[in-house]
């Protein structure tokens, strides 16, 4: 791993997890999704244009396009709108916590699924995983937090799961800017027939609420996803999803900073933990 991956990984890393605290900020003054079907909208026709202006073409292989279905269904769809209606309950610390277990959903459904061998300390890493989820579980869980929004967020985590496990074929073969307009689009349709039949439009219009929407758009939105891809071609997907254990401390430093969440010591250890697991599991498959 070169030094320009080690920068792009910090970089999606910090983006990534910047986008709980604003998505937080969003969802106090407007339905999630319906915010988050527009901010697809604006960051998919963005992508295109950026892609169209660099001579990228709509001509993707049939590997390209079902990954950039599945990625858009998934990770726009299914994960971040899960995320999005979840964080109308819970905080942004505890959001990201659950968004950085993905790298170990990723290990375990490779070993059901795929037969992937698991080495000794990826299954270390595994179960130091899951004993940090206990922890914070049951520490949030003992303080008051809702279940619901909680479930959502670990359903959230399982289908970027499989976004991920699915990536590799869109990383290859050009036209990554397309692709990422493209998957925007999919998540901007799904999202929008699902807020027509959920949701009521009310919008309390503010400058925090305008400043977030344009940071996510743009920052998480777009640049990181495009950095996602990036690096996935650069360094494959098991290598990439090691910068998956920053998260949970760039999610809660974020968030303290910037919405002043407190969090307890249960907290900051269950986040040690998982971190801990995720770079066994992703040193093991380096070995």
């Amino acid at each position: 791993m070169d030094l320009r991956a080690i920068a792009m990984g910090l970089a999606f890393a910090l983006m990534w997890s910047s986008a709980f605290t604003s998505a937080r900020m969003i969802v106090a003054d407007a339905p999630p999704l319906a915010s988050l079907a527009l901010r697809f909208l604006i960051s998919g026709m963005i992508g295109v244009g950026i892609a169209l202006a660099a001579g990228q073409t709509w001509r993707l292989s049939r590997a390209q396009w079902r990954a950039t279905l599945i990625f858009g269904l998934c990770q726009n769809a299914l994960y971040l709108g899960l995320n999005f209606v979840a964080m109308q309950w819970v905080e942004a610390s505890v959001a990201s916590i659950i968004a950085s277990t993905m790298p170990l959903m990723v290990a375990g459904l490779g070993w059901a699924v795929f037969r992937d061998r698991v080495r000794p300390l990826g299954v270390l890493g595994l179960m130091a995983g899951v004993v940090g989820v206990a922890i914070i579980m049951g520490a949030r869980l003992s303080g008051g937090v809702d279940p619901v929004g909680m479930a959502l967020c670990f359903v959230a985590a399982l289908a970027l799961s499989i976004a991920t496990l699915s990536v590799r074929g869109a990383a290859s073969g050009g036209n990554v800017m397309m692709i990422v307009g493209l998957q925007m689009f999919v998540g901007s349709a799904v999202l929008a027939v699902a807020s027509a039949g959920l949701e009521t439009y009310e919008v309390n219009w503010t400058p925090r609420l305008l400043g977030a929407f344009a940071y996510t758009t743009l920052v998480p939105g777009v640049l990181a996803t495009w950095i996602w891809f990036r690096l996935v071609g650069r360094i494959g997907a098991v290598k990439a999803a090691t910068f998956h254990f920053l998260n949970p401390f760039f999610g809660v430093a974020i968030a303290a900073a910037v919405l002043g969440e407190r969090l307890g010591w249960l907290d900051l250890a269950g986040v040690a933990v998982i971190a801990g697991g995720i770079l066994a599991v992703q040193l093991s498959k380096q070995a």
